[in-house]
Protein backbone atom coordinates (compact mmCIF):
# COMPACT_ATOMS: atom_id res chain seq x y z
CA UNK A 1 0.00 0.00 0.00
CA UNK A 2 3.23 2.31 0.74
CA UNK A 3 4.20 1.55 -2.27
CA UNK A 4 0.84 2.69 -4.23
CA UNK A 5 0.32 5.68 -2.27
CA UNK A 6 4.83 7.04 -3.05
CA UNK A 7 3.36 6.50 -6.63
CA UNK A 8 0.28 8.35 -6.81
CA UNK A 9 2.28 10.99 -5.22
CA UNK A 10 4.42 10.77 -8.18
CA UNK A 11 2.12 10.89 -10.69
CA UNK A 12 0.55 13.62 -8.94
CA UNK A 13 3.72 16.00 -9.20
CA UNK A 14 4.22 14.37 -12.93
CA UNK A 15 0.57 15.56 -13.47
CA UNK A 16 1.20 19.43 -11.79
CA UNK A 17 4.09 19.33 -14.09
CA UNK A 18 2.48 18.51 -16.80
CA UNK A 19 -0.29 20.64 -16.84
CA UNK A 20 2.56 23.62 -15.92
CA UNK A 21 4.06 23.34 -19.37
CA UNK A 22 1.55 21.24 -21.40
CA UNK A 23 4.81 19.71 -23.14
CA UNK A 24 6.55 16.46 -23.79
CA UNK A 25 9.51 18.02 -24.34
CA UNK A 26 11.22 17.73 -20.81
CA UNK A 27 9.64 14.70 -19.27
CA UNK A 28 11.25 11.26 -19.61
CA UNK A 29 10.46 8.35 -21.52
CA UNK A 30 8.47 6.80 -18.45
CA UNK A 31 6.61 9.75 -18.12
CA UNK A 32 5.67 10.29 -21.32
CA UNK A 33 4.62 6.47 -21.51
CA UNK A 34 2.14 7.40 -18.57
CA UNK A 35 0.94 10.39 -18.94
CA UNK A 36 -0.01 9.82 -22.68
CA UNK A 37 -1.04 6.43 -21.55
CA UNK A 38 1.28 4.09 -24.14
CA UNK A 39 3.83 0.84 -23.52
CA UNK A 40 6.84 2.30 -22.75
CA UNK A 41 8.70 0.99 -26.20
CA UNK A 42 5.74 3.65 -28.17
CA UNK A 43 7.33 6.29 -25.32
CA UNK A 44 11.04 5.50 -26.11
CA UNK A 45 9.77 5.99 -30.17
CA UNK A 46 8.06 9.59 -29.16
CA UNK A 47 10.73 10.87 -26.62
CA UNK A 48 13.79 9.75 -29.57
CA UNK A 49 11.39 11.57 -32.18
CA UNK A 50 11.36 14.77 -30.23
CA UNK A 51 14.93 14.84 -28.44
CA UNK A 52 16.72 12.99 -31.19
CA UNK A 53 15.23 14.39 -34.61
CA UNK A 54 13.88 17.23 -33.41
CA UNK A 55 10.18 16.73 -34.52
CA UNK A 56 7.91 19.57 -33.01
CA UNK A 57 4.62 18.48 -35.17
CA UNK A 58 3.17 15.51 -32.91
CA UNK A 59 1.51 14.97 -36.18
CA UNK A 60 4.39 14.06 -37.80
CA UNK A 61 6.15 11.32 -34.99
CA UNK A 62 7.05 8.23 -36.76
CA UNK A 63 6.90 4.37 -35.81
CA UNK A 64 3.32 5.17 -33.92
CA UNK A 65 0.28 3.99 -34.20
CA UNK A 66 -2.40 6.33 -35.91
CA UNK A 67 -4.61 5.66 -32.69
CA UNK A 68 -1.75 6.85 -30.70
CA UNK A 69 -0.62 9.86 -32.93
CA UNK A 70 -4.26 10.89 -32.68
CA UNK A 71 -4.25 10.85 -28.64
CA UNK A 72 -1.40 12.72 -28.55
CA UNK A 73 -2.57 15.62 -30.45
CA UNK A 74 -5.94 15.58 -28.68
CA UNK A 75 -3.70 16.48 -25.02
CA UNK A 76 -0.34 16.86 -25.66
CA UNK A 77 2.03 19.40 -27.81
CA UNK A 78 5.49 18.92 -28.12
CA UNK A 79 7.32 21.64 -26.42
CA UNK A 80 9.68 22.07 -29.24
CA UNK A 81 9.92 25.85 -30.44
CA UNK A 82 12.37 28.08 -32.36
CA UNK A 83 14.55 30.34 -30.92
CA UNK A 84 13.21 34.01 -31.67
CA UNK A 85 16.59 36.03 -32.98
CA UNK A 86 20.03 35.01 -33.48
CA UNK A 87 23.31 37.10 -34.31
CA UNK A 88 26.66 35.74 -35.56
CA UNK A 89 30.13 36.34 -34.07
CA UNK A 90 33.47 37.30 -36.66
CA UNK A 91 34.91 34.45 -35.16
CA UNK A 92 31.71 32.27 -36.15
CA UNK A 93 30.05 31.92 -32.71
CA UNK A 94 26.24 32.63 -32.64
CA UNK A 95 24.41 33.71 -30.12
CA UNK A 96 20.22 33.20 -30.22
CA UNK A 97 17.98 34.51 -27.81
CA UNK A 98 14.66 32.07 -27.18
CA UNK A 99 11.33 33.24 -25.70
CA UNK A 100 9.14 30.92 -24.13
CA UNK A 101 5.55 30.99 -23.82
CA UNK A 102 6.02 32.94 -20.47
CA UNK A 103 7.84 35.05 -22.04
CA UNK A 104 10.78 35.05 -20.04
CA UNK A 105 13.78 35.74 -22.47
CA UNK A 106 17.26 33.80 -22.27
CA UNK A 107 19.95 33.42 -24.17
CA UNK A 108 22.05 30.22 -26.47
CA UNK A 109 25.96 30.72 -27.58
CA UNK A 110 27.09 27.95 -30.36
CA UNK A 111 30.70 27.67 -30.03
CA UNK A 112 33.05 25.39 -33.05
CA UNK A 113 36.18 24.56 -32.88
CA UNK A 114 38.59 21.94 -34.95
CA UNK A 115 37.98 19.50 -31.25
CA UNK A 116 34.26 20.04 -30.39
CA UNK A 117 31.02 21.75 -31.09
CA UNK A 118 29.62 22.84 -27.69
CA UNK A 119 25.89 24.65 -26.83
CA UNK A 120 26.38 27.20 -24.02
CA UNK A 121 22.49 27.20 -21.93
CA UNK A 122 20.49 28.76 -19.57
CA UNK A 123 18.89 27.55 -16.35
CA UNK A 124 17.64 30.37 -15.66
CA UNK A 125 16.15 33.86 -17.23
CA UNK A 126 18.69 36.26 -15.52
CA UNK A 127 20.08 35.50 -11.85
CA UNK A 128 19.51 36.32 -8.64
CA UNK A 129 22.88 35.46 -7.68
CA UNK A 130 24.07 39.48 -8.03
CA UNK A 131 27.29 39.43 -9.03
CA UNK A 132 28.78 42.95 -10.00
CA UNK A 133 30.96 41.54 -12.36
CA UNK A 134 28.30 39.79 -14.83
CA UNK A 135 25.90 41.43 -17.04
CA UNK A 136 23.39 38.63 -16.78
CA UNK A 137 23.33 39.23 -12.68
CA UNK A 138 22.58 43.11 -13.46
CA UNK A 139 19.71 42.10 -16.01
CA UNK A 140 18.06 41.12 -13.02
CA UNK A 141 16.01 37.67 -12.04
CA UNK A 142 12.95 36.44 -14.72
CA UNK A 143 12.63 33.25 -13.28
CA UNK A 144 13.57 29.90 -12.99
CA UNK A 145 13.50 27.88 -16.90
CA UNK A 146 11.86 24.50 -16.74
CA UNK A 147 13.70 21.33 -18.25
CA UNK A 148 11.98 21.32 -21.36
CA UNK A 149 12.86 24.85 -22.25
CA UNK A 150 16.56 23.84 -20.92
CA UNK A 151 16.66 20.99 -23.51
CA UNK A 152 15.17 22.96 -26.30
CA UNK A 153 18.21 25.01 -26.38
CA UNK A 154 19.95 22.00 -27.70
CA UNK A 155 17.34 20.69 -30.17
CA UNK A 156 15.97 24.00 -31.49
CA UNK A 157 19.22 25.47 -33.20
CA UNK A 158 19.90 24.91 -36.74
CA UNK A 159 23.29 23.34 -35.07
CA UNK A 160 21.57 20.73 -32.95
CA UNK A 161 22.89 17.67 -35.67
CA UNK A 162 26.55 18.14 -34.83
CA UNK A 163 26.56 18.99 -31.23
CA UNK A 164 28.80 17.30 -29.24
CA UNK A 165 29.37 19.35 -25.64
CA UNK A 166 26.34 20.97 -23.47
CA UNK A 167 27.73 23.62 -20.82
CA UNK A 168 25.26 25.61 -18.79
CA UNK A 169 27.31 28.19 -18.42
CA UNK A 170 24.44 31.09 -20.09
CA UNK A 171 21.73 32.96 -18.34
CA UNK A 172 21.42 32.00 -14.19
CA UNK A 173 23.00 29.82 -11.42
CA UNK A 174 22.31 25.87 -12.33
CA UNK A 175 21.95 25.11 -8.97
CA UNK A 176 19.33 27.49 -8.03
CA UNK A 177 17.09 25.86 -10.09
CA UNK A 178 18.20 22.28 -9.65
CA UNK A 179 15.65 20.04 -9.98
CA UNK A 180 15.21 21.24 -13.60
CA UNK A 181 19.13 21.34 -14.31
CA UNK A 182 19.09 17.67 -13.32
CA UNK A 183 16.19 16.71 -15.65
CA UNK A 184 17.91 18.62 -18.13
CA UNK A 185 21.31 16.55 -17.73
CA UNK A 186 18.85 13.41 -17.46
CA UNK A 187 17.47 13.90 -20.89
CA UNK A 188 20.64 14.96 -22.34
CA UNK A 189 22.65 11.76 -21.33
CA UNK A 190 19.59 9.25 -21.85
CA UNK A 191 19.45 6.47 -24.42
CA UNK A 192 16.29 7.60 -25.29
CA UNK A 193 17.47 11.41 -25.06
CA UNK A 194 20.36 12.82 -26.69
CA UNK A 195 22.59 10.07 -25.88
CA UNK A 196 25.03 12.72 -25.01
CA UNK A 197 28.57 11.71 -22.67
CA UNK A 198 27.91 12.94 -19.03
CA UNK A 199 31.87 13.84 -19.83
CA UNK A 200 30.79 15.92 -21.91
CA UNK A 201 28.40 17.94 -20.31
CA UNK A 202 29.84 20.82 -17.72
CA UNK A 203 27.61 22.45 -14.92
CA UNK A 204 29.22 25.52 -13.99
CA UNK A 205 28.41 27.18 -10.53
CA UNK A 206 28.97 30.40 -7.99
CA UNK A 207 28.64 27.72 -5.44
CA UNK A 208 25.97 26.81 -3.50
CA UNK A 209 26.80 24.22 -0.93
CA UNK A 210 23.73 21.69 -0.43
CA UNK A 211 22.94 22.14 -4.70
CA UNK A 212 27.07 21.00 -5.09
CA UNK A 213 26.20 18.04 -2.51
CA UNK A 214 23.48 17.03 -4.36
CA UNK A 215 24.64 17.69 -8.33
CA UNK A 216 27.85 15.54 -7.24
CA UNK A 217 26.07 12.70 -5.75
CA UNK A 218 22.85 12.74 -8.88
CA UNK A 219 24.76 13.43 -11.20
CA UNK A 220 27.56 11.73 -13.56
CA UNK A 221 28.18 15.48 -15.32
CA UNK A 222 30.90 17.57 -14.83
CA UNK A 223 30.85 19.99 -12.46
CA UNK A 224 32.68 23.72 -12.37
CA UNK A 225 32.90 26.27 -9.44
CA UNK A 226 33.42 29.74 -10.44
CA UNK A 227 36.02 31.24 -8.01
CA UNK A 228 36.62 34.53 -8.64
CA UNK A 229 39.14 34.83 -5.52
CA UNK A 230 40.51 32.39 -3.01
CA UNK A 231 40.48 34.96 -0.03
CA UNK A 232 37.10 34.69 1.36
CA UNK A 233 37.01 37.88 2.16
CA UNK A 234 37.27 39.54 -1.41
CA UNK A 235 35.07 36.83 -3.27
CA UNK A 236 32.46 37.95 -0.36
CA UNK A 237 32.85 41.24 -1.77
CA UNK A 238 31.67 40.48 -5.22
CA UNK A 239 30.06 37.15 -5.16
CA UNK A 240 27.55 37.08 -2.31
CA UNK A 241 26.77 33.54 -2.08
CA UNK A 242 30.10 33.02 -0.85
CA UNK A 243 28.60 34.57 2.70
CA UNK A 244 26.49 31.64 3.18
CA UNK A 245 27.97 29.34 0.74
CA UNK A 246 32.24 29.67 1.50
CA UNK A 247 33.86 28.47 -1.13
CA UNK A 248 36.67 27.00 0.77
CA UNK A 249 34.44 24.40 2.27
CA UNK A 250 32.85 23.56 -1.75
CA UNK A 251 36.46 23.08 -2.46
CA UNK A 252 36.97 20.55 0.36
CA UNK A 253 34.12 18.86 -0.71
CA UNK A 254 34.76 18.40 -4.17
CA UNK A 255 37.89 17.05 -2.85
CA UNK A 256 36.55 14.62 -0.55
CA UNK A 257 34.20 13.55 -3.18
CA UNK A 258 35.06 9.87 -4.92
CA UNK A 259 35.09 10.52 -8.93
CA UNK A 260 34.35 8.25 -11.18
CA UNK A 261 36.69 7.75 -14.43
CA UNK A 262 37.27 10.76 -16.59
CA UNK A 263 34.38 12.79 -14.53
CA UNK A 264 35.85 16.45 -14.15
CA UNK A 265 35.74 18.75 -11.32
CA UNK A 266 37.25 22.35 -11.75
CA UNK A 267 37.70 25.65 -10.64
CA UNK A 268 36.83 28.45 -13.70
CA UNK A 269 38.77 31.39 -12.75
CA UNK A 270 38.47 34.70 -14.46
CA UNK A 271 41.77 37.14 -14.15
CA UNK A 272 41.37 40.38 -13.17
CA UNK A 273 44.06 42.80 -13.56
CA UNK A 274 45.20 43.82 -10.04
CA UNK A 275 42.01 42.38 -8.13
CA UNK A 276 43.07 38.77 -8.53
CA UNK A 277 46.60 38.42 -10.13
CA UNK A 278 49.00 38.60 -7.83
CA UNK A 279 51.58 36.33 -6.22
CA UNK A 280 49.25 36.46 -3.33
CA UNK A 281 46.65 34.90 -5.35
CA UNK A 282 49.12 32.08 -7.07
CA UNK A 283 50.46 31.13 -3.84
CA UNK A 284 46.47 30.53 -2.21
CA UNK A 285 45.35 28.77 -5.33
CA UNK A 286 48.26 26.25 -4.95
CA UNK A 287 47.80 26.28 -1.56
CA UNK A 288 44.21 25.10 -1.79
CA UNK A 289 44.26 22.76 -4.50
CA UNK A 290 47.69 21.17 -4.54
CA UNK A 291 47.09 17.55 -4.00
CA UNK A 292 43.33 16.88 -5.70
CA UNK A 293 42.32 16.27 -8.80
CA UNK A 294 40.55 19.76 -9.41
CA UNK A 295 41.68 21.31 -12.72
CA UNK A 296 41.89 24.94 -13.00
CA UNK A 297 40.45 27.12 -15.79
CA UNK A 298 42.12 30.01 -16.60
CA UNK A 299 39.68 32.88 -18.74
CA UNK A 300 40.02 36.54 -19.67
CA UNK A 301 37.40 38.66 -18.03
CA UNK A 302 35.10 40.39 -19.89
CA UNK A 303 33.90 44.31 -19.16
CA UNK A 304 30.54 45.05 -18.77
CA UNK A 305 29.45 48.75 -19.43
CA UNK A 306 30.85 51.15 -16.93
CA UNK A 307 33.17 48.64 -15.42
CA UNK A 308 36.26 50.06 -14.82
CA UNK A 309 38.02 46.82 -14.69
CA UNK A 310 40.29 44.75 -17.47
CA UNK A 311 42.04 41.41 -18.12
CA UNK A 312 44.84 40.04 -16.74
CA UNK A 313 47.35 40.35 -19.58
CA UNK A 314 48.39 37.08 -21.67
CA UNK A 315 51.52 37.16 -20.18
CA UNK A 316 50.38 36.97 -16.51
CA UNK A 317 47.80 34.47 -17.38
CA UNK A 318 50.75 32.24 -19.37
CA UNK A 319 52.78 32.61 -15.78
CA UNK A 320 49.47 31.34 -13.47
CA UNK A 321 49.24 28.35 -15.69
CA UNK A 322 52.88 27.88 -15.71
CA UNK A 323 53.11 28.03 -12.04
CA UNK A 324 50.52 25.82 -11.29
CA UNK A 325 51.17 23.03 -13.65
CA UNK A 326 55.04 22.98 -11.82
CA UNK A 327 52.53 22.48 -8.48
CA UNK A 328 51.18 19.50 -10.15
CA UNK A 329 48.00 21.37 -10.60
CA UNK A 330 46.23 20.66 -13.90
CA UNK A 331 45.56 23.91 -15.43
CA UNK A 332 44.77 25.37 -18.72
CA UNK A 333 44.17 29.36 -20.26
CA UNK A 334 40.59 28.89 -22.78
CA UNK A 335 39.92 31.37 -24.98
CA UNK A 336 37.55 33.92 -25.31
CA UNK A 337 34.87 33.83 -28.50
CA UNK A 338 31.92 35.81 -29.20
CA UNK A 339 32.84 39.16 -27.45
CA UNK A 340 31.84 40.89 -30.66
CA UNK A 341 27.89 40.01 -29.81
CA UNK A 342 28.40 40.10 -26.37
CA UNK A 343 28.44 36.01 -26.52
CA UNK A 344 31.49 35.48 -24.11
CA UNK A 345 31.38 34.91 -20.48
CA UNK A 346 29.72 37.19 -18.41
CA UNK A 347 28.32 38.50 -20.91
CA UNK A 348 24.62 37.27 -21.93
CA UNK A 349 22.02 39.61 -21.82
CA UNK A 350 24.27 42.40 -22.24
CA UNK A 351 22.27 42.45 -25.91
CA UNK A 352 18.90 41.97 -24.36
CA UNK A 353 17.87 45.77 -24.30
Amino acid sequence: MKISNNFLIIDLILFIRFMKTGSLCGLSADEIGRLAGVDLSVAIKIANSIYKKGIGDISLLPGISKKARNKLMTSFRSGLYLPSASVRSSDGTVKYLFRNEEGQEFETVFLSDEKRNTVCISSQSGCRMGCPFCATGKYGFRGDLEAGDIVNQVISIPERGIVTHVVFMGMGEPLDNIDNVLKACDILTAEWGLSLSPRNITVSTVGLTSGVKRFLSESECNLALSLYSPFSGERKAVVPAEKHNPASEIIEIMKEFPLKKKRRISIAYVMIKGKNDTDDHLAELRNILRGSRIRVNLLPYHKVPGDPDISSSPETMIRFKHELVVSGISASIRKSKGIDVSAACGLLAAGLR
